[in-house]
């Protein structure tokens, strides 16, 4: 893989060790360091270790690269604490989807509790929707392809 780097990137200047970090994991694609805010104990980034502003950005060699080492690091994330009950893998895409830095990075967030600092909200929408609406939108993602 090459290695691109944006200069004002929070996450390249980690990667390249010019900000410290709590690395937990680092191979020749990614680099995997304890999320400074620790939503839950053990919450943890995964980055490659070139400059992807999210996942649109990625071709399939970079996600066959990044995507193959999360398994190997969430396993040690859950195998870290046996207090660990679960696992929510996240990517946020964009400003909206609280992206908050644009360099591609996955969230692991370990689970404790139903209970812990940790929350995502799915709302039933089903309501709103008919076979037409539905059928629009399959074909609409289907179009793209």
């Amino acid at each position: 893989m090459v290695h691109n780097y944006d200069d004002d990137c929070i996450f390249c200047k980690i990667i390249k060790g010019d900000v410290p970090s709590y690395t937990v994991y680092e191979d020749d694609d990614v680099k995997a360091f304890l999320d400074i805010s620790q939503g839950t104990p053990g919450h943890t980034l995964v980055v490659p270790k070139t400059h992807v502003p999210d996942i649109y950005a990625y071709d399939a060699d970079l996600a066959a690269a990044i995507f193959s080492k999360i398994p190997k690091i969430a396993k040690a994330v859950k195998d870290s604490n046996p207090e660990i009950k679960g696992l929510n893998i996240l990517i946020n895409n964009g400003k909206v989807a609280y992206q908050s830095v644009f360099h591609s990075h996955i969230h692991l967030v370990p689970r404790y509790t139903d209970h812990d600092d940790f929350g995502m909200t799915f709302k039933d929408n089903s309501s709103k929707y008919d076979e037409k609406a539905y059928t629009d939108i399959q074909n609409s993602i289907k179009s793209q392809f």
